[in-house]
């Protein structure tokens, strides 16, 4: 392990590779136990959480589902409950696939906000958005989309005094591969520290359909190429940013790219520059 390697693990709180199905057990039951730490610290009783159809969201929903159970059990609190949210814009390329993470993670309360007024009506007001090309516009819209599903959720948490989940996890976190107060705002982030085959672990432990733990991750947000992989985003796979990650020997290509996306993304990672 390179003493980048290290260092990049450590600032993210790198969880080691499962030894067994125990030590996933093991994480399973941590994670429950934070999200139910969180909620009691807060004093609140209802998590809320934009449902993709990935892995991620797939994985943290039913984790929440499982919490909140536990929590209205030992309470005999009924008030206790979990809001899974689809946002779609417009309608969704892999509509089945989010429908099934629903199905899977069943949570208490089911909703859906159709994003596509919101942006369109704020992107109309934005002049500069005309100005730019396809691309860029198209770009620059996808962040649009990511803050205004953010926005969603922490409304219908603040009608429902409840906190916002988050799905970053380490793999993600390295890459600085979310949008900034966007995916990348919540209150609690029940992944953290996971590599992507972790998070598979744990969901395939869990009981996932395997289609939907191996899915092709996509941030979906871009409409010229809907469905772009994150790994041609990342122009690195999911299994080398775990191997990194993991402290294991990866090629100089892979290495170079992910530590220059570790230090140029550093501001989506810490709090607000100030003097």
């Amino acid at each position: 392990m390179s003493n980048r390697q290290s260092e990049i693990a450590a600032a993210l709180a790198v969880v080691p590779p499962f030894a067994d199905d125990h030590a996933i057990d093991q994480e399973i039951e941590r994670r429950k136990a934070f999200i139910k730490q969180c909620l009691t610290a807060a004093g609140l009783k209802v998590l809320v959480l934009g449902i993709s159809g990935g892995v991620d969201s797939l994985t943290a929903g039913r984790l929440a589902q499982l919490a909140i159970e536990e929590l209205r059990a030992s309470t005999g609190d009924t008030d206790y409950r979990f809001i899974a949210v689809r946002l779609p814009y417009n309608v969704q390329h892999d509509e089945d696939d989010a429908a099934a993470s629903m199905r899977f993670i069943r949570a208490d309360v089911e909703e859906t906000v159709n994003i596509a007024s919101a942006v369109q009506g704020l992107a109309q007001q934005i002049t500069q958005l005309h100005e730019l090309s396809d691309a860029r516009r198209d770009f620059v819209m996808g962040n649009v989309k990511a803050r205004v599903r953010m926005v969603a959720q922490y409304t219908i948490a603040n009608a429902n005094n409840g906190l916002v989940i988050g799905t970053d996890h380490a793999a993600e976190a390295v890459m600085g591969f979310f949008t900034k107060f966007g995916d990348g705002a919540c209150d609690l982030t029940p992944l953290s520290g996971l590599v992507k085959n972790q998070v598979r672990a744990i969901a395939r432990r869990l009981g996932a359909p395997d289609n939907l733990v191996m899915k092709v991750p996509t941030a979906d947000l871009e409409e010229l190429r809907p469905g772009k992989p994150d790994e041609d985003a990342h122009g690195v796979s999911y299994k080398q940013i775990d191997a990194f990650l993991h402290g294991e020997p990866v090629g100089d290509e892979a290495y170079a790219i992910i530590v220059k996306a570790y230090d140029q993304t550093l501001h989506k990672r810490e709090l607000p520059f100030a003097p």
